[in-house]
């Protein structure tokens, strides 16, 4: 682990996840976004360890705009599932972490809709008093759309429908500022990522792989994809070295 300890300060991993459970034995696709809780704890384990703090996306805005550098990690969870606040919450607060939730606002307290026929499987999202709760717990709550669809396919009243109506469903119900916005499938480009800096989010995440810096766009950035498969020594090195910066 020497080596991890050697990474330059100024890149910055902004992780994501989806399902903090254990992938159904019966699932044949998607098994990938499925970490078990007992994998998640080693991974918050370890950063922890190697004196890595893990942030939510509006607490790592200085770092993401070059004005503080340090050993950070960003922690993202797309979609809002219920597994996130019973799993993945009690982890992050034993360790002082803070996190991301992305939240569909038109499936709140439902399941996804956008694949679930695909999975043959109904995966609870949290209801909007889990949000608040998980809100109560120091984490954040980002916007991940109203329906989940793919925003380039999207015609410009439809756009401003799911990324300005997103946010003001969800602080409607949350009573607080929602500052960060996720792009479903990672599907979006100048046209869209300029939508989502007009409706005031002050960043944006795609699935492109590879560790943000200082200086890159905000309303596009890159992240780092942890699956199921990933053992302890694979999530150091994408995490913490130049792994996935060559992938990108």
């Amino acid at each position: 682990m020497g080596q991890v300890r050697s990474q330059g300060t100024h890149a910055l991993p902004i992780l994501m996840y989806h399902n903090i459970a254990q992938a159904p034995r019966d699932l044949r696709v998607y098994r990938s976004l499925f970490v078990s809780p007992a994998a998640f704890a080693r991974q918050m384990w370890l950063l922890h360890r190697l004196g890595y703090t893990g942030l939510s996306m509006s607490a790592a805005m200085p770092y993401l705009r070059g004005e503080r550098t340090g050993r950070v990690v960003v922690i993202t969870l797309d979609d809002g599932y219920a597994d996130n606040l019973d799993a993945a919450l009690p982890v992050l607060q034993r360790h002082g972490f803070s996190a991301t939730c992305y939240v569909v606002s038109g499936s709140i307290g439902r399941y996804n809709q956008w694949d679930s026929e695909r999975l043959g499987l109904r995966k609870p999202l949290m209801s909007t008093e889990q949000l608040r709760e998980w809100h109560r717990g120091g984490m954040e709550v980002g916007a991940h759309t109203q329906s989940h669809p793919r925003l380039t396919q999207c015609s410009d009243a439809q756009l401003r429908d799911e990324i300005h109506g997103c946010k003001v469903t969800l602080e409607d119900r949350l009573g607080a500022p929602v500052t960060q916005f996720c792009y479903p499938y990672g599907d979006a480009d100048d046209r869209v990522a300029g939508v989502a800096r007009e409706a005031g989010y002050a960043a944006a995440t795609t699935t492109r792989r590879g560790r943000a810096h200082a200086g890159m766009d905000l309303w596009q950035l890159p992240r780092i994809q942890i699956a199921r498969h990933h053992l302890l020594p694979q999530f150091a090195m994408r995490t913490l070295t130049g792994y996935e910066d060559r992938r990108g």
